[in-house]
């Protein structure tokens, strides 16, 4: 009998040790890098008559001022787009803007929580065309303060006539 009791505390605790070899460990909490990142991009601006603006920019998400729109935040946030602060084509815009020393004006949209993008080096629509903002040959789904833009992305803000 005492044979038999000390062989099933050997299975059991062989089973056991293997059942816990085998799980999987219990997930620790890791630090994410900040997905806030400052990203370099070319920003490329076309109005009816040609380029206006071509250059690379480090940007990151940020608020924005424009005269018409005022200030709101502009870091992929938007919309509730990305859960966390993420570069943009509109703050790539407006970092743009800032070091080359152009202006821009949008008017914001509370209802869509983003910018639209009106006048770039005083060219505007006018009411026959609007900025189309595309990033890498690509049409964004979604508005400029909505996008996450990665590192060498070619962000293209283009006069598009309706």
């Amino acid at each position: 009998m005492h044979l038999t009791s000390a062989r099933r505390t050997l299975v059991v605790t062989a089973a056991l040790g293997l059942a816990l070899a085998s799980a999987p460990a219990v997930a620790q909490p890791q630090a994410t890098a900040s997905t806030n990142a400052p990203v370099k991009v070319t920003v490329t601006v076309k109005g009816p008559d040609g380029l206006l603006f071509k250059g690379k920019i480090k940007t990151k998400g940020h608020g924005v001022t424009t005269a018409t729109g005022g200030t709101h935040r502009c870091d992929g946030t938007n919309g509730g787009a990305n859960p966390s602060a993420v570069p943009t084509p509109t703050a790539a815009l407006d970092d743009a803007a800032k070091k080359r020393h152009f202006t821009w004006d949008g008017t914001w949209y509370a209802s869509f929580d983003d910018y639209s993008v009106d006048t770039i080096k005083n060219v505007s629509g006018g009411g026959v065309a609007y900025w189309n903002i595309a990033v890498n040959g690509t049409s964004i789904p979604v508005g400029g303060c909505q996008f996450k833009l990665n590192a060498g992305d070619k962000v293209a803000f283009t006069w598009t006539a309706f």
